[in-house]
């Protein structure tokens, strides 16, 4: 059975730092691609950033190149995401998300930026 497991989530003041964790369980293959997506209150899931397992590209939404940065460990099936120079708009809730024939979610991380 397939796990997707968050951490690092908490509370930071603007401008500060946090590296969010995603530790993938039950596959037999590596997925293909593990992807961050966030949902702040009242708005809809939005895709963050994703990575793929085969060749290592990354793609980022607009609002945090620059800031954001995802990475993977293929041997341990896990994805990283580094957030810095934090805004009070990326508060939400973080999901891993990963797929590889079927897509899987994880249950999510608060983040929230604040003062």
């Amino acid at each position: 059975q397939v796990q997707l497991v968050e951490s690092g989530g908490g509370l930071v003041q603007p401008g500060g730092s946090l590296r969010l964790s995603c530790a993938a369980s039950g596959f037999v293959f590596s997925p293909d691609v593990m992807t961050w997506y966030r949902q702040a209150p009242g708005k809809e899931r939005e895709m963050v950033a994703t990575v793929s397992f085969i060749n290592g590209s990354t793609y980022y939404a607009d609002s945090v190149k620059g800031r954001f940065t995802i990475s993977r460990d293929n041997a341990k099936n896990t994805v990283y995401l580094q957030m810095n120079s934090l805004k009070p708009e990326d508060t939400a809730v973080y999901y891993c998300y990963a797929r590889r024939r079927s897509i899987y979610w994880g249950q999510g991380t608060q983040v929230t930026v604040s003062s």
